[in-house]
């Protein structure tokens, strides 16, 4: 299949691929918050009233472009699909980091940069150019040493984590085709709903309280709803309107490194020299995902 990316302007990539950049600062930024929120509430409790959050915010600038009344079956079947690989994302990464380190989960998680081309080859959706094979490579290196240091020692939530990472994977790919058929705020508001929906539901037979007591996590809820889900997420549907899944998903790896950087001038985590070598793999895979080699399809 054509590259989505030569059907549009080399002015448009570059905005897309901005936008896609914004988000993962935004994302990275927005670690903080959520590790004040682990300490203070329950994941489902979390995961359903942010991605809530995000959808109220969201539903205003909506409701001046769409009625949705024109979403047919099929829309709302990949609408919902969106909003429960990204529930079943975000709960397995959330459950499985109790039984893991944060190192592993953060290397674990990044790890579908790789899936992503691997996808798109299996299920004979996609070609990716050679240059986005050795990008994501190159990034899954620096996630390696950036996330720990050079140590990875298995974990029993690891195996959970890893299917969060597939499920990541699975969600870049399907909204990627999503939106060249729908609008990115209508996918937006909908896959918002269906997760945090779950989220609340879970939250309410496994975890009791929904919601939190202490004000440090309604903090977290607020920033993390508004930046990380309704601005974050949605520069992501935007900018994958344009931006190949695949490559996408090695720009929005620039999460790592802003989420290392704010650990280490907000909680004072130090990074070593292998962390920042790590730094510098990731941000050589994004500089290579933008390089055409291919003489066919680049």
């Amino acid at each position: 299949m054509t590259d989505i990316a030569t059907t549009h302007s080399q002015a448009q990539r570059l905005k897309a691929d901005s936008l896609l950049l914004l988000a993962a600062f935004i994302w990275g930024i927005s670690f903080v918050a959520q590790r004040v929120a682990a300490l203070n509430m329950g994941v489902y409790a979390f995961t359903g009233l942010r991605f809530l959050l995000g959808a109220l915010v969201l539903l205003p600038f909506a409701w001046r472009r769409s009625s949705f009344s024109h979403l047919r079956g099929r829309d709302l079947q990949g609408i919902l699909m969106a909003g429960l690989l990204l529930f079943g994302g975000a709960a397995l990464q959330q459950s499985g980091m109790r039984f893991t380190t944060a190192s592993n989960a953060g290397f674990i998680t990044g790890l579908y940069v790789v899936f992503i081309p691997l996808i798109l080859v299996i299920g004979g959706l996609e070609r990716p150019r050679r240059a986005v094979w050795l990008a994501a490579i190159c990034a899954a290196a620096g996630l390696f040493l950036l996330s720990t240091g050079g140590q990875f020692r298995l974990a029993p939530g690891d195996a959970l984590v890893l299917v969060s990472a597939v499920l990541w994977a699975s969600h870049v790919i399907w909204v990627g085709r999503l939106v060249q058929r729908l609008d990115p705020l209508e996918i937006a508001i909908g896959q918002y709903l269906v997760c945090g929906g779950l989220g609340l539901l879970v939250s309410l037979l496994s975890e009791g309280n929904v919601l939190p007591q202490a004000a440090a996590a309604w903090v977290a809820v607020l920033y993390t709803g508004l930046f990380s889900v309704a601005i974050g997420y949605t520069l992501q549907l935007v900018g994958q309107r344009v931006a190949p899944p695949a490559d996408a998903a090695i720009l929005l790896n620039l999460e790592a490194v802003v989420a290392a950087l704010t650990g280490w001038l907000v909680l004072d985590e130090r990074l070593s020299a292998v962390q920042l070598l790590g730094c510098g793999l990731i941000l050589a895979g994004m500089l290579l995902a933008q390089v055409k080699i291919d003489k066919k399809t680049g």
